[in-house]
């Protein structure tokens, strides 16, 4: 039946950054799109050892839809991810999640951006849910000056809170390397917030526990910072 509907068009390609990091990465247009029109964009991030999003497979219907809606959708997998770049590329991760991962996606959202002029720079939005919502915050605190609308979901606030059998796994020991940890946080960097933040987090979240969103929200009302916020 989905052959019979008009669906936006996805495709796959490279993005290379300039610091010479090639990452692998998809794009979704608008129907009926035209490259002489400025569109605005959408980037799906997560960006952990967890898993990727530059897939050539179904990831259902909210991409289509944003797509629908006239956004050009793009996600991007970063160092770090379980693309199949040989160990390097996963272990370049390790004691820098939050570092290395955001790094790499700003930059090659710079890169996509300056490359297709279809592409407005104005309205450049990220989303992501988990390692994917504290990806969209470090990019919101961190890069102001490449994204000004974020969507984060259920992220990893503080890495402190999160469990050790994924966090030390890619991290090492709290008890040796705190400050990385502390370093990879978007908590850190919550005073830096100047786009637009909607915040969603379920109260009862026994995976990312809660207390990632209030320990974010007490950080981000001290610094003075306007933001919106769902639970």
């Amino acid at each position: 039946k989905l052959a019979s509907l008009a669906l936006p068009e996805t495709t796959f390609f490279n993005v290379t950054t300039d610091n010479g990091i090639q990452m692998d990465a998809r794009m979704t247009k608008p129907l009926n799109f035209d490259a002489r029109k400025k569109y605005p964009v959408l980037f799906h991030v997560y960006g952990e050892p967890w898993g990727v999003v530059a897939t050539d497979q179904w990831v259902g219907l909210y991409e289509l839809f944003m797509a629908q809606q006239g956004f050009v959708v793009i996600s991007i997998d970063n160092r770090g991810t379980p693309t199949l770049k040989g160990s390097d590329w996963r272990k370049s991760i390790y004691q820098k999640v939050g570092v290395i991962n955001t790094d790499d996606q700003a930059a090659a959202a710079k890169k996509v951006l300056a490359t297709y002029d279809f592409l407005d720079r104005d309205r450049v939005n990220v989303w992501g849910w988990s390692g994917g919502g504290s990806m969209t915050q470090n990019l919101l605190f961190r890069y102001p000056d490449v994204y000004q609308t974020g969507v984060a979901v259920a992220g990893v606030a503080n890495q402190l809170f999160y469990d050790n059998i994924y966090q030390e796994r890619y991290m090492g020991l709290p008890s040796e390397d705190k400050e990385k940890f502390i370093e990879g946080s978007p908590v850190t960097y919550a005073k830096n917030l100047e786009g637009n933040l909607l915040l969603i987090h379920g109260t009862g979240d026994d995976n990312v526990h809660y207390q990632n969103m209030e320990y974010l929200v007490n950080e981000l009302i001290r610094h003075n910072k306007q933001f919106d916020m769902m639970a």
